[in-house]
């Protein structure tokens, strides 16, 4: 049991290497991972009673 357990550690411990190395690395090879900007305008109406 403790081997199995202990595989799945190296593989989570992997896993969360490859994603920060992918944040890091990521834009150079040309994954882009900024949000769309878009404006958006929506009216409000306001009551003052």
């Amino acid at each position: 049991m403790w081997f199995l357990t202990r595989w799945i550690i190296y593989l989570l411990i992997l896993a969360m290497v490859g994603l920060v190395a992918y944040t890091y690395l990521g834009p150079i090879f040309g994954a882009d991972f900024s949000p769309p900007s878009e404006e958006i305008r929506v009216p409000v109406m306001l009551s003052a009673d």
